[in-house]
């Protein structure tokens, strides 16, 4: 009886730390290579982040940038940073994406892996969107056009909580 209780609180505290990016937790720190510097998400601590993990190969991704680019030009002054988090094993490949597909918003580059293992997205891409607090407030996979106004609500409001 002993063993059971023991074996079901140790996966019920596993299970929590294997979705700390739910909504409720605690958004999990990263520190990776940007395009001119290291991107960190301590570093964006009182603005609401929307971090967005896409791939070069990822079709619907290429919909969504143009998008992340109008959120970043309308919002940015007060206080929303959209990174684009790219899950490309290699550099190159996600360049040659942003070359043709730019991005006008953070991209930092996820060749190791280590932020997707700790965000877990379940698709590509897949966003998150970070209240000010630090906080998941929203988890959203794949992109469609049909998704925008229900996303810039989101933001919205996630903006207006910011400010009280």
């Amino acid at each position: 009886m002993r063993a059971s209780f023991i074996a079901i609180a140790l996966s019920a505290m596993i299970a929590t730390n294997a979705f700390a990016q739910d909504v409720g937790q605690a958004a999990p720190a990263f520190d990776v290579s940007g395009a001119s510097a290291n991107v960190r998400l301590a570093e964006m601590k009182g603005k609401v982040v929307y971090v967005d993990f896409w791939a070069s190969w990822c079709a619907p991704c290429k919909q969504s940038f143009p998008w992340m680019n109008e959120m970043q030009a309308k919002y940015g002054a007060r206080g929303f940073q959209i990174v684009g988090v790219t899950v490309d094993r290699k550099r190159e490949d996600a360049d040659k994406f942003l070359a043709a597909t730019p991005a006008r918003f953070t991209v930092a580059y996820d060749t190791t892996g280590k932020v997707a293992e700790a965000y877990k997205p379940k698709g590509m891409p897949t966003s998150y969107l970070i209240g000010a607090d630090g906080v998941v407030r929203a988890v959203h996979v794949g992109f469609k056009d049909s998704d925008r106004a229900e996303l810039e609500q989101q933001i919205q409001a996630a903006l207006t909580a910011a400010r009280r």
